[in-house]
């Protein structure tokens, strides 16, 4: 007889400024956003509990946020300390089980069926043991499948009501309740279900989850096609979808948008170079090489553009992705054009290869590359683009 499956949605509540709080134990019970100036076109990346209950929201513009939040504080990101963060909390999770789906940087899938422990006991002991030795709260999902563990994790977080605290929920849907505890909630809760999707729905009077599995599945597919027989059996609970284990990035990309649209070609051919450090030293970091480099435009009146081209050999170092991209951003850009974003990007990844011969030669360099590279970033980080350039540049006219 084979165990009823249990797969558990771990969530990191409000995680960048769980970060950030420890970093400034002052912001805690404030309100506070993480992300960009509002005079800068920023967004919200992230913001405490506090100041959701202004409605502010993460992708909000931030010239929005401070408006309907008075007195909201502005932090900068650390993005590298959210990193580090997010792999100490997914390396304890991978002790409890090799079962480990992540799917972003503050969530992750577990698949714990073959723990003796219940779930409650599973959940509570999990939750306690990331709040006391990483100092960061989660809220936990736990059902029979995917779908429902992360439903049961977004309804607990809500249900907690919005207060200067983190939620710290825990939800757990019995297996063969996962109907029961969906049909209440709103059509436009079910995981998957967009703006665009519920407002069709709700024309059809679907307004609870509930409402759509009284459809029938010929109607939804007559209507949505496939994705409405997917619709129906989500809302019915069924999700037969494993655990991930190996997730492997299919691109690394990097883009900024400027405060101000800018003409300058310097600075954009500074922002250019600054960008492809950040694309090799996460390339880098995951041990994988580029065969393709891209550069994305976005003019003064949103109009887009992406251009890229196919490298004779496959790559990380920054300046051979910072000369492909130059080459596509002269080809595409016509001098005082006005850009408002910049964006660089690799594709077509494959694992760092060298050859028998290369091996013990190159093996140090390339650690050094690695390093070299983080501290360029840090530099750069601290200082400016200007503070250090390509050894090429120096022989160039000014």
């Amino acid at each position: 007889m084979s165990l009823q499956r249990r797969i558990l949605h771990i969530d990191l509540d409000a995680f960048y400024c769980a970060v950030e709080e420890q970093r400034d134990p002052a912001l805690k019970g404030k309100p506070f956003a993480v992300g960009g100036q509002p005079d800068q076109r920023g967004v919200v990346a992230s913001c405490s509990y506090a100041a959701r209950k202004y409605g502010v929201r993460s992708a909000m513009p931030m010239a929005q946020a401070v408006k309907i939040c008075p007195g909201l504080l502005i932090v900068r990101g650390h993005y590298r300390d959210y990193s580090q963060a997010s792999r100490k909390v997914m390396e304890h999770l991978r002790e409890l089980t090799q079962q480990v789906e992540q799917i972003s940087i503050d969530e992750a899938f577990l698949d714990i069926t073959e723990l003796i422990d219940q779930s409650q006991i599973v959940a509570t002991r999990l939750q306690s043991h990331i709040l006391s030795e990483f100092n960061l709260p989660c809220s936990i999902g736990i059902a029979s499948n995917k779908l429902v563990a992360k439903m049961a994790t977004d309804f607990g977080k809500v249900s907690s009501g919005y207060t200067d605290s983190p939620p710290n929920a825990i939800q757990i849907v019995p297996p063969g309740k996962e109907k029961v505890f969906l049909a209440p909630l709103p059509v436009d809760a079910l995981w998957g279900v967009g703006p665009k999707t519920a407002e069709k729905l709700i024309e059809m009077n679907i307004n609870t989850i509930g409402d759509l599995c009284l459809v029938s599945e010929d109607v939804m597919i007559k209507r949505f096609g496939k994705w409405g027989y997917a619709i129906s059996q989500r809302a019915r609970g069924i999700d037969d979808r494993p655990i991930t284990i190996q997730h492997t990035a299919k691109s690394v990309s990097q883009e900024t948008t400027f405060a101000k649209d800018v003409v300058d070609e310097e600075t954009l051919l500074k922002t250019i170079q600054r960008l492809s450090n950040h694309v090799s030293l996460r390339l880098a970091e995951k041990h994988r090489q580029a065969t393709t480099v891209k550069i994305k435009l976005r003019w003064s009146d949103f109009t887009t553009i992406t251009r890229q081209v196919t490298l004779s050999q496959p790559t990380n170092k920054e300046d051979v992705i910072y000369n492909a991209a130059e080459k596509l951003f002269q080809n595409s850009w016509k001098s005082g054009k006005p850009v408002r974003l910049i964006g660089v990007g690799s594709s077509g990844l494959a694992p760092e290869q060298l050859n028998l011969w290369e091996h013990h030669s190159k093996t140090n360099s390339i650690e050094t590359d690695k390093k070299l590279n983080s501290v360029i970033h840090d530099l750069r980080e601290k200082f400016g683009d200007q503070i250090l350039n390509w050894g090429e540049d120096l022989t160039k006219d000014k």
